[in-house]
């Protein structure tokens, strides 16, 4: 008996021992998370009982070089449902739909959806947000929100680019230059009950938020202005498939103008042109990424006669050829067992080098191509920078397309020397000739200048100091002396100016296939010859009638230049012969020189 009493004892013992030791590490715990884990429980109960909603930051505006907006913002709202404060859903998605012009289908899976905070559309008018604020209705949040605006619709839109519905860049300098425009959104927090309704007496807190950078860019919006209009023009004149412009400075690589008509609205950058089928969305799209394309940028061609001022270049540098020099052209020369034929195909008989650069004559340049041979003009190639990109701020920029080394031989060589079998983009060719006529230094051509803050303050400026140094200086003032005579003396006549030197060369190239008798005529031009402030190339793709650069796109820079010259403060030289008034013979000599290539392909200028 006593020893079962003893038992007793020692359970009963160890029972209040284990539930005493239970208690003391119970009450441990909870010491260690009332006292050492507070801060971390009691902000997991913030959380459960806080709502958040952003406030959007203002994107950055995008400005000309003179401070010009040329891309903002509107006030818009987003208006959003809140499922466990919503008090009577029918009314709620009545007014939802009736005021946002929407389907109460679409409404309705929205409003009874379990979820903290379901967005019911965005991009709102501040008008209609307004509206639907005044309804006072339970659950429902009109925030404000910025839709981009750009303020000239079309004007340079595929430079500027556009944003999608969250406000990031999609194309263009607008995806480039992202970071510095977007800003930092701020935040709204809201205490809920258990059930998740918002506690009427707790108030709120807001985050503010920041506001995104202003970025300056070299665009000049009357220049841009000029070539646009100067584009459209042309455009509707030759039925022309499409026409770019590039305006830049050719001392430091500043893009004043880029043209790529047809352009498109970019406060309706999903609008197709009207008339415009398609069968499904997928081929919508890829109508739509057409229409955004950016030709001068992200498309290559075959320069034709414009190139032939990279040949000449190099052919002056490497000393395979001096002004002094003579050739003899009968219309045609034999290369391996190729016929190439000179634009005027009756020949030019003998001329200097000069005079073979005036006539934009085949068989001269294709003399100075051998003279070079591969290995050194494939050299100039490289140091001119033609076989790299240019590195502009533009996504998509594309390579130029050019034989391999190995590959050339020379039936490859001669149609290269005069800028035919390969292709480049236009920004590249802009660039490429800027660097040869400025002194000789590789620039890269850009649009973002700096970013600036709210008040203007610079931020950080974009450094693009001309790069090395790729042809020297003689050889660069020679080349501008020699195109400033095609002008005033040769093929590209008809972009003179009285009182203005002006350098240039024509070009038409022949796109593939040859058998379709599309052209491509353009015209690279700069002034003053003498000291470059500003170059121009035209292109003008598949116009109809008359094709030739010198008689089609040379007008056009004309046209600029009598805008822009003024404009940018450049003044007349004293008052030289006007050249515009030749011989019938000689004008009829100078188109007639526009033309030549292979006896399957033509190279027109």
């Amino acid at each position: 008996m006593n020893g079962t009493r003893t038992n007793n004892r020692k359970k009963i013992v160890i029972v209040f021992f284990s539930i005493f030791l239970g208690m003391m590490v119970l009450a441990g715990r909870l010491v260690y998370l009332m006292v050492f884990r507070s801060e971390y429980y009691s902000a997991r109960a913030q959380q459960l009982h806080e709502r958040e909603r952003d406030i959007k930051a203002a994107r950055g505006k995008i400005l000309d070089i003179n401070g010009k907006v040329l891309a903002s913002n509107r006030s818009v709202c987003t208006v959003s449902v809140i499922h466990s404060q919503i008090k009577d859903a029918e009314n709620v998605i009545k007014v939802l739909a009736k005021e946002l012009d929407m389907e109460e289908e679409t409404v309705r899976k929205r409003v009874e959806k379990y979820s903290a905070i379901e967005r019911v559309k965005s991009n709102v008018s501040k008008e209609i947000g307004d509206k639907i604020r005044d309804y006072q209705l339970d659950g429902v949040k009109v925030d404000e929100d910025y839709k981009r605006h750009y303020v000239y619709d079309s004007l340079a839109s595929k430079v500027l680019g556009f944003t999608g519905g969250d406000n990031q860049g999609i194309i263009g300098l607008e995806v480039m230059y992202d970071e510095q425009l977007m800003g930092t959104n701020g935040q709204i927090l809201t205490l809920t009950d258990a059930k998740g309704v918002e506690i009427a007496d707790a108030g709120e807190t807001r985050l503010n938020p920041v506001d995104g950078n202003n970025l300056r860019t070299s665009i000049d919006y009357n220049i841009q202005m000029y070539a646009q209009q100067a584009a459209e023009k042309v455009m509707q004149a030759k039925e022309a498939d499409s026409v770019s412009i590039i305006i830049m400075k050719p001392s430091n690589g500043e893009v004043r103008a880029m043209v790529n008509l047809p352009e498109f609205n970019l406060n309706e950058p999903y609008e197709l042109p009207e008339g415009t089928s398609y069968s499904d969305q997928e081929e919508k799209q890829n109508l739509l990424n057409q229409m955004w394309r950016n030709g001068c940028i992200n498309d290559t061609y075959e320069p034709g006669s414009t190139f032939k001022v990279i040949t000449a270049s190099a052919a002056l540098e490497a000393g395979a050829v001096s002004l002094n020099d003579n050739f003899f052209c009968p219309g045609y020369k034999i290369v391996e067992d190729r016929r190439i034929r000179c634009a005027r195909t009756s020949g030019h008989g003998a001329q200097s080098f000069v005079q073979g650069l005036e006539n934009s004559c085949n068989p001269v340049f294709i003399e100075l191509g051998m003279r070079l041979g591969v290995e050194q003009y494939y050299k100039y190639f490289k140091q001119f920078g033609l076989l790299s990109k240019t590195g502009i701020d533009l996504p998509g920029e594309a390579r130029t397309i050019m034989h391999e080394k190995k590959n050339i031989g020379q039936v490859e060589l001669a149609t290269i020397s005069f800028g035919q079998s390969f292709q480049v983009t236009p920004i590249q060719l802009a660039s490429t000739i800027s660097s040869l006529i400025n002194g000789g230094k590789r620039i890269t051509p850009h649009f973002g200048v700096q970013v600036e803050d709210q008040e203007g303050n610079v931020v950080e400026v974009f450094d693009y100091e001309p790069k090395t140094q790729i042809l020297s200086e003689s050889t660069s003032k020679t080349m501008r002396s020699l195109l400033e005579k095609v002008v005033s003396e040769g093929g590209g006549n008809k972009a003179y100016i009285e009182g203005y030197q002006i350098g240039g060369k024509t070009a038409t190239s022949q796109t593939l296939p040859r058998s379709a008798h599309r052209y491509i005529s353009s015209f690279m031009c700069f002034a003053p010859a003498e000291d470059p402030e500003i170059l121009c190339l035209v292109i003008i793709n598949n116009p109809t009638g008359v094709y030739y650069g010198g008689t089609i796109a040379a007008p056009v820079a004309k046209e600029l230049f009598l805008n822009i010259l003024p404009y940018l403060g450049i003044e007349k030289t004293e008052p030289v012969p006007d050249q515009t008034d030749q011989s019938n013979e000689t004008n009829q000599a100078n188109q007639t020189n526009e033309t030549g290539g292979t006896d399957t392909a033509a190279d027109q200028e």
